[in-house]
């Protein structure tokens, strides 16, 4: 049984390896995220393997700390390379509630006065003439 991890372990190398290949590259987020996806799969697949079979292997319980650890971080840069918006990226366009001063409150004073909205004019309300 614990012959199998050495090749669980080749392969989360492998992956390793594929995405330090793609960082020296610097290519786009979208060729990396499945790598990342790919990658963490393949660790959670290992952590279980060890976990399950750690009295029958032998590995000690801080090695799987560690591994856990490991793989929260994986998780963590993998939903951050994966997510949609870029870091860093170029701000999101003001919205027409930005543009116009925001939502009205209803706790706003001016909110609840007679003649403060659409059909004010300069004049007054011209549905109230």
């Amino acid at each position: 049984m614990c012959s199998t991890f050495p090749s669980l372990r080749e392969e989360v190398e492998k992956g390793a390896m594929a995405i330090k290949s793609a960082g020296e590259r610097k290519v786009s987020r979208e060729q990396v995220c499945p790598l990342f996806k790919t990658f963490a799969a393949k660790e959670a697949k290992m952590l279980n393997f060890l976990e399950k079979n750690r009295t029958l292997c032998g590995v000690p319980p801080n090695i799987i700390k560690q591994l856990k650890g490991s793989h929260a971080n994986t998780i963590r840069i993998r939903n951050q390379v994966c997510s949609a918006a870029p870091a860093g990226g170029p701000a999101a366009a003001p919205t027409l509630s930005d543009a116009l001063g925001g939502p009205l409150i209803a706790d706003d004073e001016s909110a609840k006065k007679p003649g403060r909205g659409t059909f004010d004019t300069l004049t007054g309300n011209v549905l109230s003439r």
